[in-house]
């Protein structure tokens, strides 16, 4: 990966961080309503999983390098994992004690956790084919 390509998705990175926070700790009351469901999950957990998703791919797009050590993989891959998941609980966390507009939920954690772990899973599987290569 060209040095170029490295700082662009470390830009992206902060810029997603960034846009979690602001979705995460924003009022977003003048919306128009939305449905409650998306394919019959609440909509709520549905956006949660979206939204975290990405950490651990732009992560590793922004911090990893094929390395050829199937173990220093896995060790990225959990540091990676741990990582999303504090900054998931201290989302909502953050929602439940610093803010008077939105609650902290854990059905909402437990939505980012399975978001973060689907992209970990991920990154790892293509971190891990790439060394094979």
């Amino acid at each position: 990966m060209t040095k170029t390509l490295k700082i662009v998705f470390r830009v992206a990175f902060y810029v997603y961080l960034l846009a979690v926070a602001v979705l995460c700790f924003g009022s977003f009351n003048s919306l128009p309503e939305v449905s409650k469901t998306i394919l019959g999950l609440p909509t709520d957990k549905v956006v949660h999983f979206c939204m975290f998703l990405p950490f651990p791919i732009l992560a590793f797009l922004a911090y990893d390098k094929v390395t050829g050590d199937r173990r220093r993989v896995l060790i990225f891959a959990l540091v990676t994992f741990l990582v999303g998941c504090l900054l998931a609980a201290g989302t909502e966390l953050g929602q439940a004690f610093l803010t008077k507009h939105r609650s902290g939920d854990p059905m909402d954690f437990l939505a980012d956790f399975l978001a973060i772990l689907t992209g970990s899973a991920i990154a790892t599987w293509i971190d891990l084919r790439q060394l094979k290569k």
